[in-house]
């Protein structure tokens, strides 16, 4: 993989990244008149990395043991169900 596949991974995961629960958790903790907006910014940079990483380590295991087809389409149903589940809870 090249820089090639920089531009899509971004878009891809800054576009996951909008409007989920981390980014208003972060709203959240920044609403707080008193809080310090840089730490605030750092701290949820810092985690969000930390994340990654480890999804990076994780998935750099699976391929070892699972298709990457595989991973793909366990992923899309886990999206799906995920979905589901969002749509019909109440």
């Amino acid at each position: 993989m090249t820089w090639q596949a920089f531009v899509p991974i971004f878009v891809t995961i800054f576009l996951a990244e909008i409007g989920d629960k981390t980014q208003l958790a972060t709203m959240l903790f920044s609403s707080d008149a008193s809080a310090n907006r840089w730490l605030i910014f750092f701290a949820a940079s810092a985690a969000l990395v930390l994340a990654a990483g480890i999804g990076v380590l994780i998935g750099a295991q699976l391929e070892r043991f699972v298709s990457v087809s595989s991973l793909k389409l366990i992923a899309g149903f886990g999206f799906i169900g995920i979905g589901l589940w969002t749509l019909l809870s109440r």
